[in-house]
């Protein structure tokens, strides 16, 4: 398991292969990850523990634990914590494949595979 610090939180690492990737998400109540999109990349989330809202393109809805929510390529999204979150992710290996539209932490930059 690899535990990847984050600004917003920290992500465990616990399944990284050439067809999937596996993380725990952890996100500090009050923070966002970058509002962003993936050329390729493919990602499902489930809720473990905590509150946060989604959004999805236009759309923002809120998630509690037990909920879930598919994030095909090419979808803008960002994720806020209302409480401390834990999120599991399941996505394609892709993990350099992100384009950020606006980050709350000087982030810049588009990568993609």
């Amino acid at each position: 398991m690899k535990r990847v610090e984050k600004p917003w939180g920290y992500e465990l690492w616990w399944a990284v292969t050439d067809r999937y990737v596996g993380k725990v998400i952890h996100v500090n109540q009050g923070q966002s990850l970058s509002l962003q999109y993936h050329h390729v990349k493919h990602e499902s989330m489930y809720v473990v523990a905590g509150q946060a809202e989604i959004l999805i393109n236009d759309e923002l809805r809120r998630m509690g634990p037990g909920e879930a929510v598919e994030v095909p390529p090419l979808t803008k999204h960002r994720l806020t914590a209302l409480t401390d979150l834990e999120v599991m992710e399941v996505s394609t290996p892709e993990l350099d494949d992100v384009v950020r539209l606006e980050d709350n932490y000087g982030r810049e930059g588009t990568s993609a595979p």
